[in-house]
């Protein structure tokens, strides 16, 4: 599996970017793909993730981001989107794109078997 992720760039606060993952490669039933993010001398934080079952999607995201961030997907291309709004400079991080075959805890780092490249997003004050 392969995940590009793209979209990151500089914003000022209160700007807004999408950031999308594209998946090629094996295919799963049942997967997970989740969005995460590193800032400066921090842990790698869950952000946002969809859990996708051959019945159903259910989508998630961290407390921080909720109303601001929405996690989409469109299946005819294999991308997984993580739209930001009203950004805010501590939203500043590289953020991941991961997915993970099952289904599992979509906030966990460990849940997560692929990884993408990561893109930078940088939100001016």
């Amino acid at each position: 599996v392969q995940l590009q992720a793209s979209g990151g760039g500089l914003v000022q606060t209160g700007g807004s970017l999408r950031l999308s993952c594209a998946a090629s490669g094996r295919t799963f039933d049942n997967y997970h793909m989740g969005w995460f993010r590193q800032a400066p001398g921090k842990e790698r934080e869950f952000v946002g993730g969809i859990i996708i079952s051959n019945t159903a999607s259910n989508t998630y995201l961290t407390n921080s981001v909720k109303g601001r961030f929405t996690v989409s997907r469109d299946n005819a291309k294999n991308t997984v989107y993580l739209q930001m709004t009203v950004l805010k400079p501590e939203d500043t991080a590289v953020y991941y794109c991961a997915l993970g075959g099952g289904l599992r805890q979509v906030s966990s780092i460990s849940a997560y078997d692929y990884w993408g490249q990561g893109t930078l997003v940088t939100v001016s004050s």
